[in-house]
């Protein structure tokens, strides 16, 4: 099966900004331009084939009809485990949290719960993010500090440059602050529940509704963990392994599993069975399992997640 280059599902969220299109190139004409899901199997966006036979079709639409694509790792019938999105906040996303697994299918609709990786790709001087918890702190403080909007005197505060990456598993606090931009690989799942929200209106003037009980169930209220050994991964948990290509490089995928590659610098092409697709900043390519070895040419840096 061939590679394919995707269109992506893009999100007018009221934090986002607009580099995503001056900088990623991202086709949409929503402002502002908050996310751009670059891979994504999911109902609530999806993305496109862009080129090529399957040329206008979604991805979860190609991947039933040819279920080997995904690899063995993803048997035919189970979700798509991967959602992979390029975010720009202009302003700070709401202090938040994602459920595990078993909570998730228990109170989401049937959804997996969301462990996630950030990738810091540019930042305003003096940009930060929160973290989980700067030290342990009780489920009744958690509470009371939600309640009477002081919930940030006890979050790790981290400040951020380009190339600094997090690994957020579920149930871990968080908020990307405004200014910076970065590339998510996570789960595929739409799950956050918001504990504090600035006191923000949504577009339709009222207060973003607050998931506060569930929060109170899932967060993890030990300090931020200082590190993760991922074995010389970018990333590498049971939901996915993420690594850093710079061309020339060369990868693989096999028949257990598909590899996706996000370009997040410079230009390049990818080469897999007699097959070249041109690759720009900003872009995906879906390399299908069973595809065999790929070559990454030309002078750019591509994040290269599988599961």
């Amino acid at each position: 099966m061939p590679m394919l280059k995707l269109r992506p599902a893009c999100k007018d969220y009221l934090w986002g900004g607009q580099r995503l299109r001056t900088q990623f190139h991202i086709d949409s004409a929503l402002t502002p331009l908050a996310e751009a899901w670059v891979l994504s199997c999911h109902p609530d966006g999806a993305s496109v084939i862009a080129g090529g036979d399957f040329d206008g079709q979604t991805l979860p639409a190609f991947l039933a009809a040819h279920p080997a694509a995904a690899g063995t790792n993803c048997p035919a019938g189970t979700p798509f485990p991967l959602l992979i999105k390029l975010i720009d906040a202009h302003a700070p996303l709401s202090i938040q949290v994602h459920p595990s697994d078993a909570y998730a299918r228990a109170h989401g609709a049937g959804q997996n719960g969301k462990t996630e990786l950030w990738y810091i790709l540019d930042a305003e001087p003096g940009a930060y993010l929160y973290y989980g918890f700067e030290r342990p702190v009780t489920k009744a403080e958690f509470a009371r500090r939600i309640a009477d909007n002081t919930l940030t005197e006890v979050l790790h505060r981290a400040p951020v440059q380009p190339g600094d990456v997090f690994y957020i598993p579920a149930g871990t606090l968080h908020s990307i602050g405004g200014g910076i931009l970065l590339a998510e690989v996570q789960q595929n799942s739409n799950i956050t529940y918001r504990v504090y929200d600035y006191g923000r209106l949504g577009a339709d003037g009222k207060p973003r509704a607050l998931h506060i009980k569930d929060a109170l169930a899932v967060t993890d209220l030990g300090p931020a963990p200082a590190a993760f050994d991922h074995g010389g991964h970018l990333a590498r948990c049971p939901y996915f392994t993420v690594d850093l290509l710079t061309a020339p490089a060369q990868g693989i995928a096999g028949p257990a599993r598909f590899v996706a590659l996000l370009a997040i610098d410079g230009s390049g092409s990818v080469s897999c069975g007699g097959q070249t697709l041109p690759l720009e900043k900003g872009e995906c390519i879906f390399v299908p399992a069973g595809s065999g070895v790929f070559s990454l040419d030309g002078s750019c840096r591509v994040l290269c997640a599988t599961v």
